[in-house]
């Protein structure tokens, strides 16, 4: 396999079962679906990145929406929502279905974030808390949900938790983003009074850490969960596949990509110091990686795919 490529193919995708401190650690499938592949991956050629991410006739890849949980004795710890399952509810029905449309979306499918959970025998009201690693919908579509035609937390015992620089985009977004944010997702936290803004870089929980990156949007939050001997970084959009990994390879959506490069390279750094994982949100095909340096040692590749039990 040719350095310049990120093939699964001379790699197999493990299961695996795992623990970090006092955390049995789950991922949760909450739906699948489609954005173009030249957005997804900037000015990479498609020849490249379709070797990895086949697409359909109108150029759209398969992408997931896949979450974390975090369970220990006294806490149920959520690591984002996903899209979320009643579109035409919350944005309105022509809204909605333009979403189902647009974003390759299978209408009535078994998805959502209440559904992956409940697969595990997991109610909503058992959630503490929900980190949101920023609020375009495909991150806090699940935040919320309508009850009597009105959008409320999805989880009503939670604490939710969100850096002020991207609520604030959030409120205020640019033209560049404005398709990203939808109120419905988070004013409701708000004004239920369950939404902790943090400014800045923070340890949560025992073992849990956000650090900030702004190169994808302005205040994004990866999360690192570490113990001292196993550490793993939930990625959001600042790699939101194993295909990403590689320094350049970008996407077109971030606003800023030479700055995202520089925080995707201080971030895999650090993944490299233990036996550390990077967990994929977006990737259809594994939620885990563990990577390696390339030859040169300039640039970054995967050493090994991993599939975490839900």
């Amino acid at each position: 396999m040719s350095e310049t490529q990120n093939n699964y193919h001379n790699l197999n995708i493990q299961p695996l079962k795992l623990k970090i401190g006092p955390y049995e650690v789950k991922s949760l499938s909450t739906a699948s679906f489609g954005l173009d592949g030249g957005a997804m991956f900037g000015t990479v050629p498609k020849v490249l990145w379709s070797k990895t991410n086949t697409s359909d006739k109108n150029n759209k890849i398969l992408l997931d929406c896949r979450c974390l949980l975090l369970i220990s004795k006294d806490k149920k710890i959520l690591i984002d929502t996903g899209l979320g399952a009643d579109f035409e509810k919350k944005y309105g029905e022509k809204l909605g279905e333009n979403f189902y449309t647009h974003y390759n979306i299978k209408k009535g499918e078994d998805s959502g974030i209440i559904k992956a959970l409940k697969k595990i025998n997991i109610k909503s009201s058992e959630i503490t808390d929900v980190v949101l690693t920023h609020l375009h919908f495909d991150h806090a579509g699940g935040a919320t949900t309508v009850k009597n035609g009105k959008s409320v937390p999805t989880f009503e015992n939670a604490t939710y938790y969100i850096q002020e620089k991207n609520l604030e985009t959030a409120t205020h977004p640019n033209l560049r983003e404005k398709a990203s944010y939808y109120e419905c997702n988070f004013k409701p936290l708000i004004e239920a009074g369950c939404l902790k803004v943090l400014k800045g870089p923070a340890e949560l929980f025992p073992m849990v850490k956000v650090h900030i990156t702004n190169g994808h949007t302005l205040g994004q939050q990866t999360i690192w969960i570490d113990d001292c001997k196993t550490s793993l970084l939930y990625c959001a959009d600042l790699i939101p596949t194993a295909t990403h990994v590689r320094l350049p390879w970008v996407m077109g959506y971030d606003l800023e990509p030479l700055k995202l490069i520089s925080e995707k390279e201080v971030e895999l750094k650090r993944a490299l110091d233990k036996e550390s994982y990077l967990f994929f949100e977006h990737d259809p095909y594994c939620s885990m990686a563990q990577v390696m340096h390339s030859k040169n040692r300039k640039d970054y590749r995967l050493k090994a795919l991993f599939n975490l039990s839900s």
